[in-house]
């Protein structure tokens, strides 16, 4: 193999890296759609399956010391080649590196064989649940359980395990429990102490259909702990007028005021268009949440004179002497978020307001119904579709399940799905899907 062909490969892996990373990105960004986010994904792909066409020369000095490498992104990329390659030799390095390395390689590896469509994995996988290291049982699992390929009796047996990783991996799992374990097994989790238990118990039992799930939801909103910007969502998602008022009562609290804006923005009710349209006088970071969550209800788009200019990168930049040098320097969603320009919308508003009825929910200025839902997960940014998605499945008590963070066609293929039963979509309030 000539050199330069190992230059061109090596470019592949090093774009195909650095495409794996902005592909994460873009599943969590609030600029970016499920058709934006399948082009930047068809790139990735590209720079894959140039490799693959190169395998011969690039398995052993490319993709299977990229194993080894210290970015998770590129331990991925390489491991996807592999495996796109279906090589029975490389997928044995491929599960000896997973059963012996490190948590880069353990989430790298099993980032690209969760999204892998190769057949095969759930035999090798399984054969890991009963590994002597945890660590590896657990990382077995989560890829099963993200193909959707977890035994129900597995699942139901490591709930009762003493171990807590085990126990919030299997509550994590997709899809709703067996009524016997919801009825039995989940109580006692919804009350457990230890860290990310409860959390992940109620959102399985809500989706389960459990009343206990909600009623531990809304004691965890009320007083507070962990989960609660999950339990504030859950509220707005599936709550009405009365729930959105309270919600709006939180604003007043400063350290709570950044999650109640992203709930607000799902609960749909004009009150809480109104309640956003207020923070939007604030500092930029609490403007931009509550702008994003004013145009989620109302369907205002924060451009041309709504929004403000995005601030040259020199005026950004930080003193050296002030620069926290461990932080952590890739920004989050929130930094692409738009900063509005109050006195505009505050115009826009006044003129618009006696569009929207009270006791109404509404999503981008619509009044939200089972079709619309669905809609939105088309076309939602990829921030807000996970919270869309646990609400479809909490509605469908587990029978519609997205994996927001699947590739698109995944993802495309379960909407399509889902489209087709939307008769089993209810959009009641939760407390009367519940029971309550």
């Amino acid at each position: 193999m000539a050199p330069v062909m190992m230059d061109v490969l090596e470019e592949h892996l090093s774009e195909a890296a650095f495409l794996w990373s902005q592909w994460e990105r873009a599943l969590v960004s609030p600029l970016y759609d499920l058709a934006d986010t399948a082009e930047c994904e068809a790139r990735l792909l590209a720079h894959v399956d140039g490799l693959v066409v190169g395998r011969e020369a690039a398995v052993g000095t490319l993709l299977l010391p990229g194993l080894e490498a210290k970015e998770v992104e590129r331990i991925s990329a390489a491991a996807m080649a592999l495996l796109l390659g279906g090589g029975k030799r490389e997928l044995e390095k491929m599960l000896a590196v997973l059963d012996s390395s490190g948590e880069a390689q353990r989430a790298g590896i099993g980032r690209a064989m969760a999204l892998s469509e190769l057949e095969g994995l759930e035999a090798v996988l399984l054969k890991r649940l009963s590994a002597e290291e945890l660590a590896l049982q657990v990382a077995a699992f989560q890829v099963l359980a993200f193909r959707g390929t977890v035994p129900q009796e597995t699942r139901t047996q490591w709930l009762s395990q003493e171990l807590v990783e085990p126990v919030i991996a299997a509550l994590r799992a997709p899809g709703p429990l067996p009524r016997e374990v919801a009825q039995t097994v989940l109580p006692q989790l919804l009350v457990d102490p230890r860290p990310g238990v409860r959390e992940a118990a109620i959102v399985a039992g809500l989706v389960s259909g459990a009343r206990a799930a909600w009623k531990a939801c809304h004691k965890v909103a009320e007083e507070g702990g962990a989960g609660r910007r999950l339990a504030l969502t859950v509220l707005a998602l599936g709550g009405d007028e009365r729930d959105a008022e309270w919600l709006v009562g939180l604003l007043r609290q400063e350290d709570l005021r950044a999650d109640v804006l992203w709930a607000l923005g799902f609960c749909g009710h004009a009150l809480a268009a109104q309640a956003c349209l207020e923070c939007m006088g604030g500092e930029d970071t609490t403007a931009a949440l509550a702008g994003e969550a004013f145009s989620a209800i109302t369907g205002l788009k924060l451009e041309g004179e709504y929004r403000k200019p995005p601030k040259e990168e020199a005026d950004a930049l930080i003193p050296l002497e002030e620069e926290n040098l461990d932080a952590d320097l890739v920004p989050g969603p929130e930094a692409s978020l738009a900063v509005p320009i109050r006195e505009a919308v505050v115009r826009w508003w006044e003129k618009a307001q006696k569009n929207f009825e009270r006791g109404t929910r509404y999503l981008r200025g619509t009044r939200l119904e089972a079709g619309g839902l669905l809609e939105a997960l088309k076309r939602e940014p990829m921030r807000r579709r996970p919270a869309l998605a646990l609400e479809l499945a909490i509605r469908s008590r587990g029978a519609h399940l997205l994996q927001t963070r699947a590739f698109t066609r995944r993802q495309r293929a379960e909407l399509s799905a889902v489209l087709e039963k939307r008769g089993t979509v209810s959009m009641s309030p939760f407390p009367k899907l519940f029971g309550i």
